[in-house]
């Protein structure tokens, strides 16, 4: 949020620019968008419900969402880690057995903890949280020993601590997340439009700008600068613009 309270970031921005599309090609220069606040365990629903026409935020493409929602173009490739405080000591999952991690609810990192064997073979303690501020908050009074999530919100909670430098975000990475917009399934020619202008802004460079933007300079109101450079698989994807993703090779 900004200091008004509107919503901002990198995902709003390119949500924006479609929206942009779908003004031209509508010639409805005067269309008024309307925000609607979801969390990880409400925002499918919000789309297959007809609440909303399009998340812009952190939600992977996978098969078993795709049965509910269509997703476009990948705009991020994010990587499951997780953030402890700089001071327990713990550098890798295997350094978690018998510990407490927390993970938000509706997300995909519990199954993935799950299927990798994680939370049987190190005895671990799973949590779920509401939201991701809630578990951040849990790492932070100690509640949980860890809390495991997409690499990028977690450098992003980390920025904006009281002490960025009493947090790590560690660990080997547990999965590949592809970031899209998500949509509705019975609406393809929308979903047509916003591919035509994800892919227009990959193959302009536009989006490598606003990637300098959110995640490697200062960011309103605080001016809290992430220094995360764009990774090599984030780089592959903007050159071959796709919204199919692993699990459907």
């Amino acid at each position: 949020m900004d200091g008004s309270g509107k919503p901002v970031g990198y995902a709003i921005d390119i949500c924006m620019k479609v929206v942009e599309a779908v003004k031209r090609e509508l010639g409805l220069p005067q269309l008024e968008v309307k925000f609607l606040p979801v969390t990880p365990s409400t925002r499918i629903a919000a789309i297959a419900e007809g609440k909303a026409d399009m998340e812009c935020g952190s939600t992977t493409n996978t098969r078993e969402r795709r049965e509910q929602v269509a997703f476009g173009i990948s705009y991020f490739i994010a990587t499951a880690k997780m953030v402890v405080r700089a001071n327990s000591g713990i550098r890798n999952w295997p350094d978690l057995r018998g510990m407490k991690i927390v993970t938000t609810k509706g997300t995909t990192n519990a199954r993935t903890l799950e299927e990798r064997g994680q939370v049987r073979a190190l005895r671990l303690e799973l949590l779920e949280s509401r939201d991701h501020a809630e578990a951040f908050a849990m790492v932070e009074s100690g509640q949980a020993d860890a809390f495991a999530m997409d690499d990028v919100l977690l450098y992003g909670l980390v920025a904006s601590a009281a002490d960025p430098s009493a947090f790590r975000v560690v660990g080997d990475a547990l999965s590949v997340e592809p970031y899209a917009i998500m949509m509705r399934k019975d609406d393809p020619a929308f979903k047509r439009l916003a591919d035509i202008e994800l892919a227009r802004m990959m193959d302009d460079g536009e989006i490598f700008a606003l990637y300098e933007k959110w995640f490697n300079r200062p960011i309103p109101p605080h001016g809290i600068n992430m220094r995360m450079g764009m990774s090599p698989l984030l780089r592959a994807s903007i050159r071959f613009p796709s919204d199919k993703v692993g699990d459907e090779i």
